[in-house]
């Protein structure tokens, strides 16, 4: 496989003006295959921001999705974490070893069922008998842009069961935000996804909600999380906005690494993984330099140190 060359490196100055004061960022991998080089540099920029600017890095598992996520996973990506020297502040790997966490999410299901009932005061939060495949037939989709659910469900009044997800009523209106790196945007959720799955058909709290409620009740004022994801920001600061959040997090979207020009590297097929290149001799650092060069927050893909990653942001 064939990297991608170094990207420009980002206005450090500019980038410092638009993050909070001593912010709560987060590192949220989930346990669905095994950490890659993309997630390293997720890493980078969670850790190296914090340390050059004087915020704290809380470790979340993101294990909402019950189907794919596997304890076997989770211990490896903790021992990856260990290996290659990231040390959150809040949620350290050897908590998660003990047991529940506040910070695993599948430990916290009591916390996702008083969110519905705070959303349910604020729209209308009903049961969804639709399918991906009845969405997919119902809103066919052009260019790769995703399926709107097109409220097929809203006035059914279907009651709660097997094979039913939960869906929250998201009203028309644009969220604008301003990316710290990629600038202004406007987002319409209403028209981009329809009203948002919470619960899917299985019983699995869905990414979009859980990361929302998390974020709230975490108090965590940075996301930073790669391209692929800007998408997802306006239905995440409506849905914070309907649990009470009155002020969103910014929001910091970085570069992804690619495979090609539309392909993003893969936990499921093992891509520049982590535990690959520690299996063919690499140590941390060099694997460490060799993402934030990929990236462009090194001029060259010398070794980096994780207690050093403050360099990369002008410390």
């Amino acid at each position: 496989m064939t990297l991608p060359a170094p990207a420009p490196r980002p206005d450090l100055d500019a980038l410092a003006r638009r993050l909070p004061p001593r912010f709560l960022t987060r590192f949220a991998p989930s346990p669905t295959g095994f950490l890659h080089l993309g997630h390293v540099v997720n890493a980078i920029y969670v850790w190296g921001l914090a340390r050059a600017m004087g915020g704290r890095v809380l470790l979340r598992i993101e294990n909402h999705d019950g189907d794919r996520s596997r304890p076997e996973y989770e211990a490896a990506l903790l021992d990856d974490l260990d290996w290659l020297g990231f040390v959150p502040d809040m949620g350290t790997t050897a908590t998660f070893r003990r047991g529940a966490s506040p910070y695993r999410q599948r430990d916290n299901e009591d916390v996702y069922h008083a969110a519905v009932e705070r959303l349910s005061d604020a729209a209308r939060v009903y049961t969804c008998g639709c399918s991906r495949r009845d969405i997919a037939a119902s809103a066919p989709t052009r260019d790769g842009v995703e399926h709107r659910y097109p409220g097929t469900c809203r006035h059914r009044g279907l009651s709660a069961g097997p094979g039913r997800g939960l869906r929250v009523e998201i009203a028309p209106g644009e969220e604008a935000f301003h990316d710290a790196l990629c600038g202004p945007h406007r987002h319409d959720p209403s028209s981009q996804c329809g009203d948002l799955l919470l619960r899917d058909r299985l019983g699995y709290w869905t990414y979009q909600f859980a990361v929302s409620v998390d974020d709230t009740r975490q108090a965590v004022d940075l996301v930073v999380r790669g391209l692929d994801l800007l998408g997802s920001t306006g239905r995440q600061i409506r849905l914070a906005r309907l649990l009470g959040r009155e002020q969103p997090p910014v929001f910091l979207h970085h570069r992804l690494l690619l495979k090609g020009p539309d392909q993003k590297l893969s936990k499921s097929s093992r891509d520049t993984g982590v535990r690959d290149l520690r299996a063919q001799g690499a140590d941390a650092a060099t694997i460490i330099g060799q993402a934030a060069c990929l990236v462009g927050l090194q001029n060259e893909p010398r070794p980096l140190a994780a207690d050093a990653v403050a360099s990369c942001f002008g410390n």
